[in-house]
C-alpha cells in the first residue's frame, strides 16, 4: 500500500491539509469524481424507464453498481438497497417492521443518534420496549450482558460495530448468535466499519447491516441497506411509488422484486455510480491493507496522546476508549480538562491545518455516560490518505497548545 500515490488521487489534499475527520466525511478520490461526471457528460438519462441507448446505459451502470456493492459486503445483489444514508437505512427498517404487543428491541449506549432516537421513536409509537446495554468505560462489552437483556421477547438487537466516538471495536457476530438463538432479528449499524474493515455479512450471520457511501470515499446523499433475503417480506418499503411495482390496478398493485421495491422514485444514480467507483477503489487497495495501516496510525496518535496526559504546563490531556490498537478501529477522541473542544480543535486548525472533529458526534447519551461535564470531545479519525508524519505534526501542535494554555 503506497500512500504517497493514494494521496494523489484526492485533489483537495494539495492545498495542504491534514484531515483528521474521515468518521463524519471521508475525502472523495478523483476517479469517484470521475465516475459521476462520466453519467452526467456521457449518458445522462433515467434507469430502469426507456429502451433508448441512454437509459439502457445508465441502468446497466447503476445494477452494476448495486452488485459491486454486494459483492464487497459478500451479500447477493437482490439483497443491497441504495438509500440516502445510514440514518434512511436504519428508519427504513424502523419503519417497516410489523411490531408486535410486547416486542422489544436492544441497543447499546454506544449508539449515535441515528441507531437511538429511532427506536425511541418506535418505542412510543408502537409500544415497544428497549434495553440498553452498557459498555465499559473504555466502550468495550460483556457478552454476558446481552446475553442477560436478550429475551425471549426481543424481535430485534441493533448495535453498531465501530463506536463513532470511542473507535472501539463490538463482537457483532457474537451478539447476532445470542440475537438468533432466541429467536430475534439482527442489525447492525456498519457506518464507522465499513471504511475500514473487510465485511462478509454472511459470516457476521445479520440480518440487516446500514452504512453510508460518504465515509467511505463514495459521495454523499447514498447509503447501503443490506437485508437478508430471507427477512424481506417482512419489512414493508419505506416509501412506495414510481419504480417500486411490478403490477397497479384500480384495486390494488403488486410490489418489484428487490431491490427495486425499497428505491421509490428516479434515485441518486450518478451517487450510486460512485459509490460502485469507491468500492472498487478500496479493493483495489485491499481491506486489510488499510486496517493494517489504520492500525499502526491510530496506535501512534494512542501513544502520543498519553505522552501528554500530564504536560509541563500542568494540563491535562484526557484520552478516551480503548489503549490498545486491535480494539479500536480509526477514531481516538480525547479533551483538554478545563478546556472546550471546539477551542482546542480550532486551533489545531489554526495552528497547523489540522482538521479534527470537536462535540458530543451525534452521541448524547454516551458522551454523558463519559463525562462529568458533558461538553463533548476532540476526535481525531483516520484513513487510508494519512500518514505518519500527519500524526506527529497533530501530537506537537497539541503540545503547543498546552503549553499555551499553562
Amino acid at each position: 500500500m503506497n500512500v504517497a500515490d493514494i494521496r494523489r488521487d484526492f485533489k483537495i489534499l494539495e492545498a495542504g491539509p491534514i484531515y483528521l475527520d474521515s468518521a463524519a466525511t471521508s475525502l472523495t478520490p478523483n476517479q469517484v469524481v470521475e465516475a459521476m461526471n462520466e453519467y452526467y457528460f456521457a449518458y445522462n438519462a433515467n434507469v430502469e424507464r426507456g429502451v433508448h441507448r441512454l437509459s439502457q446505459r445508465a441502468s446497466e451502470e447503476y445494477e452494476q453498481a448495486h452488485r459491486k456493492v454486494a459483492g464487497f459486503f459478500g451479500a447477493n445483489e437482490k439483497e443491497v438497497i441504495f438509500t440516502k444514508n445510514t440514518t434512511e437505512s436504519l428508519n427504513l427498517v424502523a419503519s417497516g417492521l410489523a411490531w408486535r404487543p410486547g416486542d422489544k428491541v436492544v441497543l447499546s449506549l454506544l449508539e449515535h443518534h441515528s441507531n437511538f432516537i429511532t427506536w425511541l421513536r418506535a418505542r412510543d409509537r408502537e409500544g415497544l420496549e428497549l434495553e440498553i446495554v452498557r459498555p465499559n468505560r473504555e466502550g468495550l462489552f460483556d457478552l454476558a450482558d446481552f446475553a442477560r437483556a436478550i429475551d425471549r421477547h426481543t424481535r430485534l438487537v441493533s448495535v453498531t460495530q465501530v463506536s463513532n466516538v470511542l473507535g472501539s471495536v463490538s463482537p457483532v457476530a457474537e451478539i447476532a448468535s445470542l440475537a438468533h438463538a432466541a429467536g430475534a432479528l439482527m442489525m447492525i449499524d456498519a457506518a464507522q466499519s465499513a471504511p475500514h474493515l473487510a465485511l462478509d455479512v454472511k459470516a457476521l450471520d445479520c440480518d440487516f447491516m446500514a452504512c453510508s457511501g460518504h465515509k467511505m470515499l463514495g459521495p454523499t446523499g447514498i447509503g447501503v441497506l443490506y437485508m437478508r433475503a430471507e427477512v424481506m417480506d417482512q419489512v414493508e418499503p419505506l416509501t412506495i411509488g414510481g419504480g417500486t411495482i411490478r403490477d397497479v390496478s384500480i384495486d390494488g398493485y403488486e410490489l418489484a422484486e428487490p431491490w427495486e421495491r425499497y428505491e421509490a422514485g428516479t434515485p441518486n444514480i450518478a451517487a450510486g455510480i460512485g459509490l460502485g467507483a469507491a468500492v472498487d477503489y478500496l479493493q483495489k487497495i485491499g481491506m486489510e491493507n488499510i486496517q493494517q495501516h489504520e492500525a499502526l496510525l491510530t496506535q501512534r496518535l494512542v501513544e502520543g496522546l498519553y505522552t501528554l496526559r500530564t504536560s509541563t504546563s500542568g494540563a491535562d490531556v484526557q484520552v478516551y476508549g480503548p489503549r490498545q490498537a486491535e480494539q479500536r478501529c480509526s477514531i481516538v477522541s480525547f479533551n483538554v480538562k478545563g478546556h472546550s473542544p471546539h477551542r482546542v480543535a480550532a486551533m489545531l486548525d489554526e495552528m497547523a491545518s489540522v482538521m479534527v472533529r470537536s462535540g458530543h458526534h451525534c452521541c448524547y447519551p454516551l458522551i454523558k455516560y463519559l463525562l462529568e461535564e458533558p461538553k463533548g470531545t476532540v476526535r481525531a479519525s483516520l484513513y487510508i490518505y494519512n500518514t505518519p508524519e500527519e500524526i506527529e505534526i497533530m501530537v506537537a501542535t497539541l503540545k503547543d497548545i498546552l503549553t499555551i494554555f499553562g
